[in-house]
C-alpha cells in the first residue's frame, strides 16, 4: 500500500470523525477536518486541486464561525430576549464550557439566557419562548455546519480520489 493511500485513509476517518463533531460538539467538527485537509495536502502534495479544496475549507470554517455566533443571536432577538439577557447567554456559554464537559457551552448559553431574561423581564414565560428560540437558532446552526461539512467531504473526496488513481 502506498504512502498516499494510508494519507488518505487516515484523512479520511479524521474526515467523517470531524463531521460527527459537529453534531456532538465534542471536537471542533469543520476546524477538524480543515486540519486533516491541510496536513494531507502537506503529505500528498497539494496541486492545484488541493489548493481550491483549501479555499473552500477556509470558506466553508470561516462561515461556520459567523453562522455560530449569528444565527442563535438572531432567534434570540427575534423572539425578543434583551441585549442583556443576549450577554448573559454569552456569560453562560463561557461558564458553562467550563463547568459542563462536552455540551457546556450551548447549556450553559441556554441557561445564562433564561435567567437573565426572567430577572430583566420578570417574567418565565417570555424568558423561556426566547431560550426555545435560541436553542432552535443553535439546532438550525449546527444544521448548516453539517451541510458544509458534508459539502467540505465531498470535496476533498474529488481531491483524494485524484491523488489515489
Amino acid at each position: 500500500m502506498s504512502g498516499d493511500v494510508i494519507w488518505t485513509i487516515v484523512a479520511a476517518v479524521v474526515m467523517v470523525v470531524g463531521l460527527c463533531g459537529v453534531i456532538i460538539p465534542i471536537l471542533p467538527g469543520l476546524v477538524l477536518m480543515w486540519v486533516a485537509a491541510l496536513v494531507y495536502g502537506l503529505a500528498v502534495g497539494f496541486g492545484t486541486l488541493g489548493i481550491v479544496v483549501m479555499v473552500v475549507f477556509t470558506i466553508g470554517v470561516v462561515a461556520s464561525i459567523v453562522i455560530s455566533v449569528v444565527v442563535p443571536r438572531r432567534a434570540a432577538g427575534d423572539s425578543g430576549a434583551s441585549g442583556k439577557a443576549q450577554l448573559g447567554a454569552v456569560v453562560g456559554a463561557v461558564i458553562g464550557f467550563f463547568v459542563i464537559p462536552v455540551v457546556g457551552i450551548i447549556v450553559g448559553a441556554l441557561v445564562g439566557l433564561l435567567v437573565v431574561e426572567a430577572s430583566v423581564t420578570g417574567d418565565w414565560n417570555d424568558a423561556w419562548t426566547a431560550t426555545m428560540a435560541t436553542a432552535k437558532g443553535f439546532g438550525i446552526s449546527a444544521l448548516i455546519d453539517f451541510g458544509l461539512g458534508l459539502i467540505m467531504l465531498i470535496v476533498w473526496s474529488a481531491w483524494a480520489f485524484t491523488v489515489v488513481f
